[in-house]
This record gives C-alpha cells, structure tokens and sequence, in this order.
C-alpha cells in the first residue's frame, strides 16, 4: 500500500507508529467487530505460509504481544542440603482459545512441549504456557 500515510508519535521510551486504511481487512482477514475471543480466528493460507516458514518469529511475537517470561525457582530440599533450580518459564494468555491454537500448533512445530495453564475463574481468562 504505497500510498498509505503513516503517523508517528514520539511517546517516553518508544515511538507510537499508526497507519489507517480501510483496506486492512484484506491483508488481516481476522480483523474485524466486536472482541477476539467471540469470532472465529484462523490464520488465511498465505499468513500460514508465512508463519510456517518463520515460526520462531511468530511464537516470539505472540509471547511478546501477550506473554511474559520469567525465571522459575524451585527449591528442593536434600539430605546435604537445598538444591535450587532455575529455569525460564514462558506464559503465553490470550481468552481467544482460537488464538490459543494456532500459539500451541506453532510450539508443537517446533517441538516444545507446553501445558494448558488452568482457568482463571476470577478473571475469566484461558492460557497456555510453554
């Protein structure tokens, strides 16, 4: 869309960049009313192409938009005394259980092994964590 004008808004430690088109349904078909988790998402066969060929980049931006990673610290107590381990732990949110697919289909492409997180009554969200 060479035609397209994109704004930039200097914010404290990034830069907010913004560009409006009403054809952005087009290049993102999952786009479109009301909220994620109640429509269907699926990736169109030229964005699974592309997610196929740069799966790491993708599972990294997931994680990124909605994720963390942390260090997980376990203690285990021995006869000679505790032993700690620490590992990183990545967490991965999202209510979309959709979304949550096409996250758990890209880790298994790579071949690492995720757990379903349990619900979260209190705040009504879903997660998996790889």
């Amino acid at each position: 869309m060479p035609e397209l004008k994109v704004g930039r808004r200097a914010s404290p430690g990034c830069t907010n960049v913004g560009a409006y088109s009403k054809h952005w349904p087009c290049l993102f078909p999952q786009h479109g009313p009301g909220m994620k988790h109640t429509r269907k998402i699926e990736l169109a066969p030229w964005q699974q192409e592309i997610v196929d060929e740069f799966t790491e980049d993708f599972v990294r931006g997931l994680v990124h938009s909605d994720g963390c990673r942390g260090m997980n610290r376990v203690r285990r107590p021995l006869k000679n005394g505790d032993h700690w381990y620490e590992y990183p732990r990545y967490l991965f949110t999202n209510v979309s259980l959709d979304i949550q697919r096409i996250f758990t289909d890209a880790l298994d492409r790579l071949g690492i092994p995720w757990k379903q997180m349990h619900l979260c009554r209190a705040a009504g969200c879903r997660g998996a964590a790889g």
